[in-house]
């Protein structure tokens, strides 16, 4: 992989990824009703998914997995839904992914269960593959080995993701630092459930 690419494609995918988007929006509701601690596991189901998908891109599956829009039909309603599920409970202040109202020790949400949330948002996204379609390709050196370079990108990919999911996890912490106080718990709740509510509808119908 040459330099002068690298040094195109840096900036543009972290351009892309700084954009508020559906892993993103995640990302900043977890730092704010679950910390950025736990939240890294979220990242980490978020990762295997875009690792996998730009790896398909670069390999051509995605190009076959677009045409099975079928597929793409289950993928999106079924997270979107499994999204729009936890959404409503945090707006309830209900379930582990909510603030509890009360000052009490509740069991936090699971680390499988968080994992699922970011794996699931990251590979039910039709739009997340047709952008590796287009942005791969260009990067890809046709007489040289495609695993080497492909290895690169999706390394880099991977390493601008997970700080621009830092960012926004951090960014969710100091939102509920600011309106935390106890009369703002139910609010921050509902603040944090809209937005669920918004990715499981932005997935599903995206």
């Amino acid at each position: 992989m040459k330099l002068s690419l690298l040094s195109v494609f840096v900036p543009t995918f972290l351009f892309v990824s700084l954009t508020p988007g559906m892993c993103m929006t995640l990302s900043m509701v977890l730092g704010m009703t679950q910390g950025v601690k736990r939240t890294l596991w979220m990242m980490a189901g978020e990762l295997v998914g875009v690792g996998l998908v730009a790896a398909a891109a670069g390999a051509g599956v995605a190009t076959l997995m677009l045409r099975q829009p079928a597929l793409f039909a289950l993928f999106k309603w079924v997270g979107g839904a499994y999204l729009g599920y936890l959404g409503v409970m945090m707006w309830r202040s209900r379930g582990r992914m909510a603030i509890p109202l009360e000052r009490l020790e509740l069991p936090p949400a699971s680390r499988g269960q968080l994992a699922l949330q970011g794996f699931l948002t990251a590979v039910a996204n039709p739009k997340g593959w047709a952008f590796f379609v287009a942005l791969l390709p260009p990067f890809l050196d046709a007489s040289r080995a495609l695993a080497g370079q492909l290895g690169v990108l999706i390394a880099v990919i991977l390493t601008i993701e997970f700080l621009c999911l830092v960012l926004y996890a951090a960014g969710g912490r100091s939102l509920r630092r600011l309106l935390g106080e106890s009369d703002n718990v139910r609010l921050l709740n509902r603040l944090a459930g809209s937005l669920m509510v918004g990715v499981g509808v932005w997935l599903a119908l995206g």
